[in-house]
């Protein structure tokens, strides 16, 4: 067998990014396979270095774009908006005198959207989650559940509308709804919900199942006693950046029906006449954040631009604020977990 061929590739590799470096000396030999000489290591390490160096170059750049850009995007965002912020803004319907107009209807319907959303979503991700780790047997049909799981995450927003506007608008008959757009995020956010409760629930050591079982608890008794709580951290932070997706989400809610203009807030139970039933208020058309923002960009007037800047700053808050409770959450949570 040829020597050369002999060597491990490992070997083979180190000789050749030793011979590219200037101060190599080839004029005692080949390099040893057992222990190379001193000079030649130190060749290697500063070439090893030099990569590592380029690299961290490289990604230090391609993080000051991203964040160099936010932070200006973000600081013209305060410096248009930040003179709109005050108590006439949140409590104020929209309105076609920019200096009246507020995001009363915008938040609200955000709010009660965000509310249907969590109500559908939550619970049945979990549940599937549970079913597809625990309990379902590992066949082709439980492989095609979990593929077409991971598709769907991938999926645009504009497909889950479409969907929603023949399946909940028209099929179902709910119209273009609270209702409406709460099932149309949900479907948008179940994926996210499904994978990250099956990525905690993974996480948790098998002894914990293995003790559970040795000491007679049934299946449900281990799920729910145990794998639940200890997994809980990783299903809320899942959960919390699930509906901090959804709430800046416009493609599917303009598809569905979504109002752009709208001067009053849905039912309240019990009041009007006659009285609004318990459930009335999901029927209720709406408006969410991302629409009024749109409507009001979509305007020539600058002073409908600085109302934008203003809503889309508050938007922005509030999706920061879900991600930071996501992360007090998890912190939180896992300090009390003990294995």
């Amino acid at each position: 067998m040829d020597k050369k061929t002999a060597l491990p590739a490992s070997v083979r590799a180190a000789r050749s990014a030793a011979k590219a470096d200037p101060g190599f000396d080839d004029s005692a030999g080949p390099i040893p396979t057992a222990a190379m000489h001193a000079d030649q290591i130190r060749s290697l390490i500063r070439i090893a270095k030099r990569y590592d160096r380029l690299f961290a170059l490289l990604g230090l750049l391609a993080m000051m774009v991203g964040i160099l850009t936010l932070v200006a995007l973000f600081t013209e965002m305060v410096i248009d908006g930040a003179p709109r912020l005050n108590a006439d803004f949140f409590v104020s319907f929209p309105s076609r005198r920019a200096g009246q107009a507020g995001i009363l209807s915008a938040w609200v319907g955000s709010i009660l959207v965000m509310l249907v959303t969590a109500l559908f979503a939550v619970p049945v991700g979990i549940a599937g989650a549970i079913y597809l780790e625990e309990y379902a047997k590992k066949n082709w049909f439980t492989d095609i559940i979990e593929i077409n799981i991971a598709n769907l995450a991938g999926v645009p927003s504009i497909v889950y509308g479409l969907l929603a506007l023949g399946l909940f608008v028209y099929t179902f008959g709910f119209g273009q709804s609270i209702l409406s757009a709460g099932l149309t995020l949900a479907l948008l956010i179940l994926p996210i919900v499904i994978v990250a409760t099956r990525e905690a629930l993974r996480s948790i050591p098998r002894h914990i199942r293995e003790a559970a079982y040795g000491c007679g608890a049934s299946q449900w008794q281990v799920v729910h006693d145990h794998l639940l709580p200890y997994s809980t951290p990783g299903i809320l932070t899942g959960v919390i950046i699930g509906m901090a997706r959804a709430i800046g989400e416009t493609a599917p809610i303009i598809t569905i029906g979504a109002l752009t203009f709208i001067a009053f807030l849905p039912p309240l139970p019990g009041t009007g006449e006659p009285p609004a039933g318990l459930f009335d208020w999901l029927f209720s058309p709406f408006t969410v954040m991302p629409i009024q923002i749109f409507n009001w960009t979509s305007r020539p007037d600058p002073a409908f631009h600085q109302n934008a800047a203003a809503a889309s700053l508050v938007l922005v808050v509030m999706t920061l604020g879900m991600n930071a409770l996501a992360i007090w959450l998890r912190y939180r949570l896992r300090k009390s977990i003990k294995w």
